[in-house]
Protein backbone atom coordinates (compact mmCIF):
# COMPACT_ATOMS: atom_id res chain seq x y z
CA UNK A 1 0.00 0.00 0.00
CA UNK A 2 1.47 3.27 -1.18
CA UNK A 3 1.98 6.03 1.46
CA UNK A 4 0.06 8.75 2.39
CA UNK A 5 1.37 12.05 0.89
CA UNK A 6 2.96 14.27 3.63
CA UNK A 7 0.65 17.00 2.15
CA UNK A 8 -2.71 15.30 2.99
CA UNK A 9 -1.51 14.26 6.04
CA UNK A 10 -1.09 18.11 7.08
CA UNK A 11 -4.59 18.59 5.63
CA UNK A 12 -6.18 15.49 7.34
CA UNK A 13 -4.56 16.97 10.73
CA UNK A 14 -7.46 19.76 10.60
CA UNK A 15 -10.70 18.51 12.31
CA UNK A 16 -14.15 19.92 10.96
CA UNK A 17 -14.70 22.81 12.95
CA UNK A 18 -11.21 23.83 12.15
CA UNK A 19 -11.67 23.83 8.22
CA UNK A 20 -14.82 25.48 8.77
CA UNK A 21 -12.86 28.07 11.08
CA UNK A 22 -10.48 28.78 8.20
CA UNK A 23 -13.42 28.64 5.56
CA UNK A 24 -14.60 31.31 7.15
CA UNK A 25 -11.56 33.81 7.31
CA UNK A 26 -11.29 33.18 4.34
CA UNK A 27 -15.03 34.18 3.05
CA UNK A 28 -15.18 37.19 5.47
CA UNK A 29 -11.80 38.30 4.10
CA UNK A 30 -12.96 38.40 0.37
CA UNK A 31 -16.11 40.02 1.25
CA UNK A 32 -14.75 43.16 2.87
CA UNK A 33 -11.94 43.42 0.66
CA UNK A 34 -14.90 44.00 -2.04
CA UNK A 35 -16.34 46.53 0.28
CA UNK A 36 -13.44 48.73 0.32
CA UNK A 37 -12.75 47.71 -3.78
CA UNK A 38 -15.92 49.25 -4.61
CA UNK A 39 -14.80 52.69 -2.16
CA UNK A 40 -11.92 53.13 -4.25
CA UNK A 41 -12.75 53.90 -7.78
CA UNK A 42 -13.88 57.89 -6.21
CA UNK A 43 -10.13 58.56 -5.98
CA UNK A 44 -8.54 57.40 -8.82
CA UNK A 45 -11.27 58.88 -10.90
CA UNK A 46 -10.45 62.20 -9.40
CA UNK A 47 -8.01 63.31 -11.55
CA UNK A 48 -9.94 62.59 -14.72
CA UNK A 49 -12.92 64.53 -13.73
CA UNK A 50 -10.51 68.02 -13.51
CA UNK A 51 -7.63 67.12 -15.84
CA UNK A 52 -5.02 70.02 -17.15
CA UNK A 53 -7.37 72.02 -19.74
CA UNK A 54 -4.88 74.28 -20.73
CA UNK A 55 -2.19 71.51 -21.78
CA UNK A 56 -5.19 69.89 -23.93
CA UNK A 57 -5.36 72.52 -25.67
CA UNK A 58 -2.04 73.02 -26.89
CA UNK A 59 -1.22 69.70 -27.41
CA UNK A 60 -4.59 69.66 -29.68
CA UNK A 61 -3.78 73.18 -31.14
CA UNK A 62 -0.19 71.42 -32.31
CA UNK A 63 -1.71 68.60 -33.62
CA UNK A 64 -4.64 69.92 -35.34
CA UNK A 65 -4.14 73.48 -36.07
CA UNK A 66 -6.40 73.13 -39.29
CA UNK A 67 -9.44 72.03 -37.16
CA UNK A 68 -10.85 75.05 -35.12
CA UNK A 69 -13.97 72.68 -33.97
CA UNK A 70 -11.41 69.72 -32.67
CA UNK A 71 -9.57 72.32 -30.50
CA UNK A 72 -12.94 73.60 -28.86
CA UNK A 73 -13.94 70.16 -28.24
CA UNK A 74 -10.89 68.87 -26.51
CA UNK A 75 -10.86 72.19 -24.70
CA UNK A 76 -14.88 71.69 -23.31
CA UNK A 77 -14.43 67.97 -22.71
CA UNK A 78 -11.21 67.31 -20.88
CA UNK A 79 -12.52 68.27 -17.68
CA UNK A 80 -16.26 66.14 -16.78
CA UNK A 81 -18.59 68.84 -15.60
CA UNK A 82 -19.85 69.56 -13.59
CA UNK A 83 -16.11 69.20 -11.98
CA UNK A 84 -14.53 71.78 -14.92
CA UNK A 85 -15.11 74.75 -12.56
CA UNK A 86 -12.50 76.19 -10.53
CA UNK A 87 -13.55 74.73 -7.13
CA UNK A 88 -13.65 71.79 -8.44
CA UNK A 89 -12.02 70.62 -5.41
CA UNK A 90 -15.15 71.88 -3.07
CA UNK A 91 -17.22 69.88 -5.07
CA UNK A 92 -15.21 66.64 -4.99
CA UNK A 93 -14.77 67.11 -1.04
CA UNK A 94 -18.89 67.61 -0.88
CA UNK A 95 -18.68 64.13 -3.34
CA UNK A 96 -16.11 62.52 -0.24
CA UNK A 97 -18.23 64.14 2.66
CA UNK A 98 -21.85 63.28 1.26
CA UNK A 99 -20.61 59.52 1.55
CA UNK A 100 -18.72 59.36 4.45
CA UNK A 101 -20.80 61.22 6.53
CA UNK A 102 -23.81 59.25 5.74
CA UNK A 103 -21.38 56.75 6.57
CA UNK A 104 -20.71 57.74 9.71
CA UNK A 105 -24.66 58.09 11.24
CA UNK A 106 -25.59 55.14 9.52
CA UNK A 107 -22.47 53.17 11.37
CA UNK A 108 -24.38 53.59 15.05
CA UNK A 109 -28.08 52.34 13.65
CA UNK A 110 -26.50 49.60 11.93
CA UNK A 111 -24.94 47.92 14.77
CA UNK A 112 -28.10 48.18 16.31
CA UNK A 113 -30.31 46.60 13.38
CA UNK A 114 -27.35 44.11 13.08
CA UNK A 115 -27.65 42.59 16.23
CA UNK A 116 -31.71 41.93 16.08
CA UNK A 117 -31.65 40.25 12.60
CA UNK A 118 -29.51 37.67 10.70
CA UNK A 119 -26.25 38.32 9.61
CA UNK A 120 -25.96 36.52 6.70
CA UNK A 121 -28.74 37.91 5.13
CA UNK A 122 -28.10 41.57 6.05
CA UNK A 123 -24.95 41.66 5.07
CA UNK A 124 -26.02 40.07 1.64
CA UNK A 125 -29.21 42.99 0.63
CA UNK A 126 -26.14 45.48 1.60
CA UNK A 127 -23.79 43.86 -0.68
CA UNK A 128 -26.10 43.76 -3.24
CA UNK A 129 -27.68 47.49 -2.63
CA UNK A 130 -24.14 48.52 -2.94
CA UNK A 131 -22.93 46.87 -5.94
CA UNK A 132 -25.86 48.79 -7.50
CA UNK A 133 -25.26 52.27 -6.33
CA UNK A 134 -21.67 51.98 -7.52
CA UNK A 135 -22.70 50.64 -11.05
CA UNK A 136 -24.79 53.83 -10.92
CA UNK A 137 -22.23 55.99 -10.29
CA UNK A 138 -20.73 54.77 -13.53
CA UNK A 139 -23.14 55.18 -15.78
CA UNK A 140 -22.95 58.79 -15.10
CA UNK A 141 -20.18 58.36 -17.56
CA UNK A 142 -22.02 55.71 -20.15
CA UNK A 143 -25.32 57.91 -19.94
CA UNK A 144 -23.41 61.30 -20.18
CA UNK A 145 -24.88 63.15 -16.65
CA UNK A 146 -23.50 66.41 -15.06
CA UNK A 147 -25.84 66.94 -12.51
CA UNK A 148 -23.78 67.11 -9.43
CA UNK A 149 -26.85 65.98 -7.54
CA UNK A 150 -27.12 62.80 -9.16
CA UNK A 151 -23.53 62.23 -7.91
CA UNK A 152 -24.37 63.12 -4.62
CA UNK A 153 -27.43 61.06 -4.20
CA UNK A 154 -25.83 58.20 -5.59
CA UNK A 155 -22.95 58.49 -2.85
CA UNK A 156 -25.52 59.20 -0.18
CA UNK A 157 -27.18 55.76 -1.08
CA UNK A 158 -24.06 54.55 -0.92
CA UNK A 159 -22.43 55.44 2.13
CA UNK A 160 -25.71 54.41 3.47
CA UNK A 161 -25.87 50.62 2.65
CA UNK A 162 -22.65 50.03 2.94
CA UNK A 163 -22.86 50.28 6.66
CA UNK A 164 -23.96 46.94 6.69
CA UNK A 165 -20.42 45.21 6.25
CA UNK A 166 -17.97 46.22 9.15
CA UNK A 167 -20.30 45.23 12.16
CA UNK A 168 -21.22 42.34 10.44
CA UNK A 169 -17.95 41.15 9.31
CA UNK A 170 -16.41 41.50 12.93
CA UNK A 171 -19.12 40.14 14.63
CA UNK A 172 -18.82 36.82 12.58
CA UNK A 173 -15.00 36.52 12.77
CA UNK A 174 -15.31 37.52 16.68
CA UNK A 175 -17.91 34.68 16.84
CA UNK A 176 -14.98 32.33 15.29
CA UNK A 177 -11.80 33.14 16.91
CA UNK A 178 -11.31 33.77 20.78
CA UNK A 179 -8.91 35.93 22.57
CA UNK A 180 -6.22 33.69 22.11
CA UNK A 181 -3.75 35.43 19.53
CA UNK A 182 -6.38 37.82 18.50
CA UNK A 183 -3.99 41.18 17.62
CA UNK A 184 -2.38 38.64 14.75
CA UNK A 185 -4.96 36.79 13.50
CA UNK A 186 -7.17 39.82 12.88
CA UNK A 187 -3.90 41.81 11.96
CA UNK A 188 -3.92 39.50 8.96
CA UNK A 189 -7.40 39.40 8.56
CA UNK A 190 -7.66 42.90 8.78
CA UNK A 191 -5.74 44.02 5.82
CA UNK A 192 -8.58 43.32 3.30
CA UNK A 193 -9.06 47.11 3.78
CA UNK A 194 -5.41 47.38 2.12
CA UNK A 195 -5.84 44.38 0.03
CA UNK A 196 -9.02 46.56 -1.38
CA UNK A 197 -7.48 49.61 -1.89
CA UNK A 198 -4.93 47.78 -3.89
CA UNK A 199 -7.52 46.00 -6.40
CA UNK A 200 -9.92 49.01 -6.75
CA UNK A 201 -6.53 50.90 -7.97
CA UNK A 202 -5.71 48.65 -10.07
CA UNK A 203 -8.83 47.81 -11.36
CA UNK A 204 -10.09 51.58 -12.04
CA UNK A 205 -6.83 52.77 -12.93
CA UNK A 206 -7.11 50.11 -15.88
CA UNK A 207 -10.26 51.73 -17.49
CA UNK A 208 -9.94 55.83 -15.77
CA UNK A 209 -7.85 56.59 -18.73
CA UNK A 210 -10.20 55.68 -21.41
CA UNK A 211 -13.64 54.92 -20.00
CA UNK A 212 -13.93 56.16 -16.35
CA UNK A 213 -17.65 54.75 -15.84
CA UNK A 214 -15.59 51.09 -16.01
CA UNK A 215 -13.54 52.02 -12.99
CA UNK A 216 -17.02 52.15 -10.85
CA UNK A 217 -19.30 49.39 -13.04
CA UNK A 218 -16.44 46.62 -12.64
CA UNK A 219 -15.89 46.97 -9.06
CA UNK A 220 -19.64 47.32 -8.53
CA UNK A 221 -20.40 44.07 -10.23
CA UNK A 222 -18.07 42.56 -8.11
CA UNK A 223 -19.56 43.22 -4.80
CA UNK A 224 -22.93 41.99 -5.80
CA UNK A 225 -21.14 38.94 -7.05
CA UNK A 226 -19.79 38.26 -3.00
CA UNK A 227 -23.35 39.26 -1.92
CA UNK A 228 -24.50 36.47 -3.55
CA UNK A 229 -21.82 34.03 -2.16
CA UNK A 230 -21.95 35.34 1.18
CA UNK A 231 -25.90 34.24 0.95
CA UNK A 232 -24.81 30.92 -0.15
CA UNK A 233 -21.68 30.31 2.40
CA UNK A 234 -21.22 32.18 5.52
CA UNK A 235 -21.63 30.47 8.68
CA UNK A 236 -23.03 33.03 11.31
CA UNK A 237 -21.38 31.05 14.32
CA UNK A 238 -20.28 28.01 15.49
CA UNK A 239 -23.74 26.67 16.59
CA UNK A 240 -25.00 27.47 13.44
CA UNK A 241 -23.27 23.92 12.27
CA UNK A 242 -24.20 22.41 15.24
CA UNK A 243 -27.78 23.33 15.12
CA UNK A 244 -27.88 21.63 11.31
CA UNK A 245 -26.54 18.51 12.71
CA UNK A 246 -29.19 18.31 15.43
CA UNK A 247 -31.99 19.62 12.95
CA UNK A 248 -31.03 16.71 10.70
CA UNK A 249 -31.42 13.92 13.49
CA UNK A 250 -35.29 12.70 14.73
CA UNK A 251 -36.38 13.77 18.19
CA UNK A 252 -38.10 10.64 19.31
CA UNK A 253 -35.90 7.62 19.84
CA UNK A 254 -33.36 8.93 17.30
CA UNK A 255 -29.33 10.38 17.83
CA UNK A 256 -29.09 14.25 18.40
CA UNK A 257 -26.26 15.71 17.97
CA UNK A 258 -24.08 16.91 21.18
CA UNK A 259 -25.39 21.08 21.14
CA UNK A 260 -28.88 22.37 20.42
CA UNK A 261 -28.24 26.24 20.89
CA UNK A 262 -30.75 27.68 18.90
CA UNK A 263 -30.49 30.53 16.39
CA UNK A 264 -27.16 32.37 15.39
CA UNK A 265 -25.36 30.92 18.34
CA UNK A 266 -28.16 31.71 20.95
CA UNK A 267 -30.22 29.49 22.74
CA UNK A 268 -33.68 29.89 22.39
CA UNK A 269 -35.09 26.11 23.22
CA UNK A 270 -33.66 23.57 25.42
CA UNK A 271 -35.33 19.95 25.61
CA UNK A 272 -36.50 18.10 28.51
CA UNK A 273 -35.95 14.20 28.98
CA UNK A 274 -37.95 11.54 30.98
CA UNK A 275 -35.92 8.45 31.67
CA UNK A 276 -38.26 6.69 34.20
CA UNK A 277 -38.92 7.99 36.87
CA UNK A 278 -35.78 10.24 37.03
CA UNK A 279 -35.83 13.57 34.23
CA UNK A 280 -32.67 15.40 33.01
CA UNK A 281 -31.85 18.22 30.60
CA UNK A 282 -30.79 17.52 27.05
CA UNK A 283 -27.93 19.64 27.98
CA UNK A 284 -26.59 17.31 30.27
CA UNK A 285 -26.90 14.44 28.56
CA UNK A 286 -25.52 15.84 25.27
CA UNK A 287 -22.31 17.44 27.22
CA UNK A 288 -21.40 13.61 28.00
CA UNK A 289 -20.21 13.16 24.60
CA UNK A 290 -17.82 15.87 22.66
CA UNK A 291 -16.79 14.65 19.80
CA UNK A 292 -19.45 11.95 19.24
CA UNK A 293 -23.35 11.58 19.07
CA UNK A 294 -25.14 10.18 21.39
CA UNK A 295 -28.24 8.06 21.41
CA UNK A 296 -30.92 9.03 24.02
CA UNK A 297 -33.60 6.92 24.84
CA UNK A 298 -36.92 9.54 24.57
CA UNK A 299 -39.73 8.57 26.67
CA UNK A 300 -41.72 11.85 26.37
CA UNK A 301 -40.32 15.57 24.97
CA UNK A 302 -41.38 19.15 26.68
CA UNK A 303 -40.50 21.77 24.70
CA UNK A 304 -39.16 24.33 26.90
CA UNK A 305 -38.26 28.50 26.80
CA UNK A 306 -34.68 29.86 27.70
CA UNK A 307 -34.89 31.94 30.48
CA UNK A 308 -31.12 32.19 29.59
CA UNK A 309 -31.00 34.09 26.02
CA UNK A 310 -28.77 37.20 26.21
CA UNK A 311 -30.34 40.33 25.33
CA UNK A 312 -28.88 42.67 23.05
CA UNK A 313 -26.97 45.97 24.85
CA UNK A 314 -27.96 49.08 24.40
CA UNK A 315 -26.21 52.14 23.08
CA UNK A 316 -25.90 53.59 26.65
CA UNK A 317 -24.66 50.22 27.96
CA UNK A 318 -22.20 50.16 25.26
CA UNK A 319 -20.95 53.14 25.87
CA UNK A 320 -19.80 52.27 29.26
CA UNK A 321 -17.78 49.62 28.98
CA UNK A 322 -14.23 50.73 29.92
CA UNK A 323 -11.80 52.00 27.07
CA UNK A 324 -14.85 52.26 24.24
CA UNK A 325 -15.05 56.30 24.50
CA UNK A 326 -10.96 56.46 24.61
CA UNK A 327 -10.66 54.39 21.61
CA UNK A 328 -13.64 55.68 20.00
CA UNK A 329 -12.64 59.22 19.87
CA UNK A 330 -9.25 58.44 19.16
CA UNK A 331 -10.10 56.53 16.24
CA UNK A 332 -11.88 59.58 14.78
CA UNK A 333 -8.54 61.19 14.17
CA UNK A 334 -6.61 58.23 12.84
CA UNK A 335 -9.27 57.56 10.87
CA UNK A 336 -9.12 61.35 9.68
CA UNK A 337 -5.83 60.57 8.44
CA UNK A 338 -6.27 57.63 6.85
CA UNK A 339 -9.16 57.90 4.59
CA UNK A 340 -7.60 61.18 3.65
CA UNK A 341 -4.87 59.50 2.11
CA UNK A 342 -7.75 56.81 0.38
CA UNK A 343 -9.71 59.77 -1.35
CA UNK A 344 -6.81 62.44 -1.92
CA UNK A 345 -3.14 60.32 -2.35
CA UNK A 346 -3.47 59.59 -6.22
CA UNK A 347 -4.52 63.47 -6.99
CA UNK A 348 -1.54 64.40 -4.66
CA UNK A 349 1.02 62.42 -6.43
CA UNK A 350 -0.72 63.99 -10.13
CA UNK A 351 0.02 67.02 -8.93
CA UNK A 352 3.46 66.81 -6.97
CA UNK A 353 5.31 64.41 -9.21
CA UNK A 354 3.46 65.17 -12.49
CA UNK A 355 2.17 61.52 -13.20
CA UNK A 356 -1.05 60.70 -15.32
CA UNK A 357 -4.00 59.48 -13.58
CA UNK A 358 -3.22 55.42 -13.77
CA UNK A 359 0.32 55.82 -12.84
CA UNK A 360 -0.56 58.00 -9.71
CA UNK A 361 -3.00 55.17 -8.95
CA UNK A 362 -0.87 52.57 -8.85
CA UNK A 363 1.85 54.17 -7.00
CA UNK A 364 -0.93 55.21 -4.36
CA UNK A 365 -1.19 51.44 -3.73
CA UNK A 366 2.22 51.31 -2.24
CA UNK A 367 0.41 53.22 1.14
CA UNK A 368 -1.68 49.89 1.43
CA UNK A 369 1.17 47.50 1.13
CA UNK A 370 2.61 49.20 4.15
CA UNK A 371 -0.68 49.19 6.02
CA UNK A 372 -1.14 45.58 5.18
CA UNK A 373 2.73 45.29 7.05
CA UNK A 374 1.89 47.77 9.67
CA UNK A 375 -1.74 46.15 10.73
CA UNK A 376 0.08 42.54 10.98
CA UNK A 377 3.26 44.13 13.04
CA UNK A 378 0.78 45.96 15.10
CA UNK A 379 -0.93 42.74 15.88
CA UNK A 380 1.72 40.88 16.40
CA UNK A 381 3.47 43.38 19.35
CA UNK A 382 0.08 44.05 21.01
CA UNK A 383 0.04 40.36 21.56
CA UNK A 384 3.03 39.81 22.75
CA UNK A 385 2.94 42.83 25.38
CA UNK A 386 -0.53 42.72 26.01
CA UNK A 387 -0.88 46.22 25.27
CA UNK A 388 -3.18 47.45 23.03
CA UNK A 389 -3.13 51.32 23.96
CA UNK A 390 0.57 51.57 23.73
CA UNK A 391 0.82 49.81 20.77
CA UNK A 392 -1.26 52.15 19.29
CA UNK A 393 -0.09 55.29 20.62
CA UNK A 394 3.85 54.41 19.63
CA UNK A 395 2.94 54.09 16.05
CA UNK A 396 0.93 57.58 16.57
CA UNK A 397 4.17 59.26 17.76
CA UNK A 398 5.82 57.67 14.84
CA UNK A 399 3.39 58.75 12.59
CA UNK A 400 3.39 62.42 12.90
CA UNK A 401 6.94 63.23 11.92
CA UNK A 402 6.70 60.69 9.12
CA UNK A 403 3.82 62.58 7.80
CA UNK A 404 5.61 66.02 7.52
CA UNK A 405 8.45 64.30 6.09
CA UNK A 406 6.65 62.73 2.70
CA UNK A 407 5.29 65.74 2.47
CA UNK A 408 8.95 67.01 2.11
CA UNK A 409 10.35 63.83 -0.10
CA UNK A 410 7.69 63.45 -2.19
CA UNK A 411 9.19 66.14 -4.58
CA UNK A 412 12.20 64.54 -4.99
CA UNK A 413 11.45 61.79 -7.71
CA UNK A 414 9.39 58.36 -7.50
CA UNK A 415 12.16 56.65 -5.46
CA UNK A 416 12.17 58.60 -1.79
CA UNK A 417 8.40 58.52 -2.39
CA UNK A 418 8.16 54.80 -2.87
CA UNK A 419 10.03 54.40 0.81
CA UNK A 420 7.98 57.33 2.16
CA UNK A 421 4.46 55.56 1.19
CA UNK A 422 5.39 52.38 2.38
CA UNK A 423 6.31 53.67 5.73
CA UNK A 424 3.67 56.01 6.14
CA UNK A 425 1.34 53.28 4.76
CA UNK A 426 2.71 51.22 8.18
CA UNK A 427 2.38 53.54 10.76
CA UNK A 428 -0.69 55.17 9.79
CA UNK A 429 -3.08 52.07 9.48
CA UNK A 430 -1.38 49.75 12.45
CA UNK A 431 -3.38 51.99 15.23
CA UNK A 432 -6.02 52.16 12.77
CA UNK A 433 -6.56 48.58 12.06
CA UNK A 434 -5.62 47.66 15.44
CA UNK A 435 -8.61 49.54 16.86
CA UNK A 436 -10.99 48.52 14.50
CA UNK A 437 -10.27 44.76 15.04
CA UNK A 438 -8.81 43.22 17.74
CA UNK A 439 -9.34 46.17 20.05
CA UNK A 440 -13.48 46.25 19.12
CA UNK A 441 -13.25 42.48 19.72
CA UNK A 442 -11.68 42.79 23.06
CA UNK A 443 -14.03 45.22 24.15
CA UNK A 444 -17.46 43.83 22.91
CA UNK A 445 -16.24 40.17 24.96
CA UNK A 446 -15.29 42.36 27.97
CA UNK A 447 -15.81 40.74 31.19
CA UNK A 448 -18.35 43.29 32.22
CA UNK A 449 -20.44 41.88 29.97
CA UNK A 450 -20.91 38.66 31.76
CA UNK A 451 -20.88 36.59 28.56
CA UNK A 452 -23.17 38.37 26.66
CA UNK A 453 -21.67 38.66 23.03
CA UNK A 454 -24.35 39.77 21.44
CA UNK A 455 -22.66 43.15 22.25
CA UNK A 456 -19.90 42.58 19.46
CA UNK A 457 -22.01 44.60 16.78
CA UNK A 458 -23.02 47.53 18.77
CA UNK A 459 -19.43 48.35 20.00
CA UNK A 460 -18.31 47.87 16.45
CA UNK A 461 -20.50 49.88 15.72
CA UNK A 462 -20.24 52.47 17.81
CA UNK A 463 -15.84 52.96 17.71
CA UNK A 464 -16.20 52.75 13.85
CA UNK A 465 -19.20 54.75 13.35
CA UNK A 466 -16.82 57.41 15.37
CA UNK A 467 -14.07 56.94 13.31
CA UNK A 468 -15.81 57.21 10.02
CA UNK A 469 -17.22 60.91 11.69
CA UNK A 470 -13.05 61.41 11.08
CA UNK A 471 -13.29 60.02 7.71
CA UNK A 472 -15.85 62.30 6.94
CA UNK A 473 -14.34 65.42 8.20
CA UNK A 474 -10.66 64.54 6.82
CA UNK A 475 -11.61 64.25 3.07
CA UNK A 476 -13.50 67.64 3.33
CA UNK A 477 -10.84 69.34 5.16
CA UNK A 478 -8.19 68.12 2.90
CA UNK A 479 -10.53 69.69 -0.11
CA UNK A 480 -10.44 72.95 1.45
CA UNK A 481 -6.54 73.12 2.63
CA UNK A 482 -5.56 72.10 -1.01
CA UNK A 483 -7.10 74.90 -2.45
CA UNK A 484 -4.69 77.03 -0.73
CA UNK A 485 -1.58 74.50 -0.55
CA UNK A 486 -0.78 70.91 0.10
CA UNK A 487 1.74 71.88 2.93
CA UNK A 488 -1.86 72.79 5.19
CA UNK A 489 -3.26 69.55 4.45
CA UNK A 490 -0.38 67.58 5.78
CA UNK A 491 -0.24 70.00 8.94
CA UNK A 492 -3.81 68.99 9.52
CA UNK A 493 -2.82 65.38 8.91
CA UNK A 494 -0.31 65.56 11.59
CA UNK A 495 -2.02 67.45 14.32
CA UNK A 496 -4.95 65.11 13.83
CA UNK A 497 -2.42 62.22 14.96
CA UNK A 498 -1.52 64.29 18.00
CA UNK A 499 -4.80 64.37 19.34
CA UNK A 500 -5.36 60.78 18.77
CA UNK A 501 -2.23 59.86 20.74
CA UNK A 502 -3.65 62.47 23.17
CA UNK A 503 -6.89 60.77 24.07
CA UNK A 504 -5.00 57.24 24.76
CA UNK A 505 -2.63 58.82 26.71
CA UNK A 506 -5.07 57.69 30.08
CA UNK A 507 -5.39 54.36 29.01
CA UNK A 508 -1.76 53.82 27.91
CA UNK A 509 -0.99 54.90 31.85
CA UNK A 510 -3.17 52.29 33.19
CA UNK A 511 -1.39 49.57 30.94
CA UNK A 512 1.87 50.55 32.27
CA UNK A 513 1.06 50.65 35.83
CA UNK A 514 -0.75 47.09 35.39
CA UNK A 515 1.12 43.89 36.08
CA UNK A 516 -1.71 41.81 34.89
CA UNK A 517 -2.19 43.55 31.04
CA UNK A 518 -0.68 40.25 29.54
CA UNK A 519 -1.15 36.83 31.06
CA UNK A 520 1.70 34.96 33.22
CA UNK A 521 3.68 38.64 33.22
CA UNK A 522 3.33 38.67 37.27
CA UNK A 523 4.43 34.39 36.89
CA UNK A 524 7.12 35.02 35.27
CA UNK A 525 8.50 37.97 37.40
CA UNK A 526 8.54 35.64 40.26
CA UNK A 527 10.64 33.32 38.21
CA UNK A 528 13.27 35.64 37.44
Amino acid sequence: MAPVPPGIRFLASFNREQWYRAFTFVLTFLLYTSFHLSRKPISIVKSELHKNCTQSKELATVSSKSSQEHVLHVGEDCSWKPFDKENYKQLLGAMDLSFLFVYAVGMYLSGIIGERLPIRLYLTMGMLTSGLFTCLFGLGYAFNVHSLSFYIFVQIANGLVQTTGWPSVVTCIGNWFGKGRRGLIMGLWNSHTSVGNILGSLIAGYYVSWNWGLSFVVPGIIIAVMGIICFLFLIEHPNDLKNAGTQNGAVNGQKLHKSWMGINGHKELYLQYKQGAKSQSSDMELLLSQDREVCVPVQQVVVVKSEAEPSAISFRGALCIPGVVEFSFCLLFAKLVSYTFLFWLPLYITKAAQLDSKEAGDLSTLFDVGGIVGGILAGVVSDKLGKRATTCAVMLLLAAPTLYGFSMISQFGQGPTIGMLLVCGGLVNGPYALITTAVSADLGTHKSLKGNARALSTVTAIIDGTGSVGAAIGPLLAGLLSAQSWDQVFYMLMAADFLALLLLLRLVLKELRSNKSRPGAAVELKEH
